[in-house]
């Protein structure tokens, strides 16, 4: 299992603060490979919000009862409100991958309303982008690293969060069920093949469609240009490696699709503002703390 989690002033306590509108208290990953079954149980709840990402696999949730059970796949987010009953559990056979945000603060509830996120339901669809999963890493990265100002970030790139789930709800009741469907079917794709050579224009041949029509109906499900979901999938995937084995960058560079390590290195300064190496002692340097 691979986990990766970040909590204001190290502490796991759970906190209710209205000293300011939006707080983000901790925030983390989980990602399931051997463990059989990873549980969660708060009979009481917590005192803040709660909002999970649901990346890939999937979940069963226990709404209102511990009896009820709600599977929740790949491409759905869960919003939990304070003193809510919280059962749910994710299985290594389900390949589950999740992410997650507490959050307190005096205007989350005016917050949460303005972006017509729906607080009295439980689950709603926000689809498979990688840009949640790119904003989650850096609100762990920056609640890890506690550089100036980070604080602020962290509020902004869970308002960021926000305004996507708002685009996706008001877009998605506008989607076509054809569309909605090519686009699975083509993350599906790009998930399972990200680390080989990958042709637009020859996937959206063989989907009988033009590369122009594809490339920009994608970008409208997705908020970004198929290969730029491809880079994101590869450079997650190179964080992962580079935080949990001690492969050097050349290989990881290879296992993620990268023929040239050096080319690899240069996409993965750009896109996260350090180099491989750089990255790797960082990650190092905060789990000693």
């Amino acid at each position: 299992m691979y986990a990766n989690s970040a909590y204001l002033n190290h502490s796991l306590v759970d906190f209710k603060d209205k000293s300011r509108p939006l707080i983000v208290g901790s925030c983390g990953t989980y990602h399931l490979y051997t463990k059989p079954r990873l549980p969660t149980y708060r009979p009481r709840g917590r005192i803040d919000f709660q909002l999970l990402y649901i990346a890939s696999g999937k979940a069963y949730f226990h709404f209102g009862s511990e009896e009820n059970e709600t599977v929740v796949t790949a491409g759905h987010m869960v919003l939990y409100r304070p003193r809510e009953m919280q059962k749910y559990e994710y299985y290594a056979i389900d390949q589950t991958e999740v992410y997650w945000v507490h959050f307190t603060g005096s205007d989350v509830t005016n917050l949460l309303r303005k972006y017509e996120i729906p607080i009295k339901e439980h689950v709603f669809y926000t689809g498979t982008s990688p840009e949640y999963q790119w904003i989650f890493r850096q609100m762990i990265q920056e609640l890890q690293n506690c550089r100036e100002n980070y604080q602020m970030l962290l509020t902004m790139l869970l308002g960021q969060i926000f305004i996507h789930i708002n685009r996706q709800l008001k877009e998605g009741n506008k989607a076509t069920s054809y569309m909605l469907e090519e686009t699975e079917r083509a993350t599906r794709y790009f998930s399972e093949n990200y680390n080989k050579p990958i042709c637009i224009e020859e996937y959206a041949e063989s989907r009988h469609v033009s590369a122009c029509w594809f490339i920009r109906q994608f970008k409208h499900y997705t908020g970004m240009p198929p290969m730029q979901y491809i880079l994101s999938i590869r450079i997650a995937n190179a964080q992962n490696l580079l935080e949990t084995t001690a492969y050097t960058v050349s290989e990881i560079a290879a296992i993620v699709g990268y023929d040239n390590p050096l080319y690899f290195s240069r996409l993965f300064k750009k896109q996260l503002g350090m180099s491989p190496t750089e990255y790797r002692k960082r990650q190092a340097a905060v789990l000693e703390k």
